[in-house]
């Protein structure tokens, strides 16, 4: 049982990092507002896609597991 608890835990925290880091981007002044953003406003629908922000937050995270990996 003691691994699994410790998976738990680690999982736990890095929720928590996760969650923290989100937060504190939340007020970035241009992460969701880049250009390449798809932002579509009629009437009383609105629909937003954040692409550019997708694309540069996976290259960022595949930078970072790949230096985790070695």
């Amino acid at each position: 049982m003691a691994p699994i608890g410790k998976s738990l835990v680690f999982a736990g925290v890095a929720i928590v990092v996760v969650g923290l880091a989100l937060w504190g981007l939340s007020s970035a002044p241009y992460v969701g507002k880049l250009p390449g953003d798809i932002y579509i406003r009629r009437g009383n629908f609105s629909f937003y896609f954040p692409l550019a922000t997708c694309v540069l937050i996976s290259i960022a995270a595949t930078l970072l597991f790949s230096l985790m990996r070695r």
